[in-house]
């Protein structure tokens, strides 16, 4: 799903994708010229990569993810948008499924141990 930016209105507005076995959904809305905001969960299931023994296994996702994009730059000296995402907007237009496959890659490369490793007393990597 794609929205130009200067279209994207000031009422929030829902959404929701479905990408393989994950679901993006929430509401967006413009909150000034240059800045929209979107409020959404991450939701389903995705295959994630062990970092000791590098076997693939499926986590479960129930995210709450809010973000602020902008369109161009962004610059910011207020101190509450330092936990919030900011996703610079090139190209005047919001792409809602590569927002969310951004955030998918972001969740597989963080580290992500599997059963049989969590119960390895182990503290050294496996080779493999």
């Amino acid at each position: 799903m794609k929205i130009e930016f200067r279209k994207v209105p000031t009422i929030q507005k829902d959404f929701c994708i479905d990408f393989n076995s994950v679901k993006f959904s929430g509401t967006f809305c413009k909150i000034s010229q240059k800045l929209v905001k979107i409020e959404s969960t991450i939701s389903g299931n995705t295959d994630v990569a062990c970092c000791k023994c590098g076997a693939t296994f499926n986590i479960v996702l129930d995210e709450k993810v809010d973000f602020l994009l902008s369109n161009g730059i962004y610059s910011s000296d207020d101190e509450r948008d330092s936990d919030k995402i900011i996703i610079e907007i090139i190209g005047d237009f919001i792409d809602f499924e590569e927002i969310l496959q951004g955030e998918l890659e972001s969740l597989r490369s963080d580290y992500h141990i599997c059963e049989a490793c969590s119960k390895e007393s182990k503290l050294v990597e496996l080779e493999y």
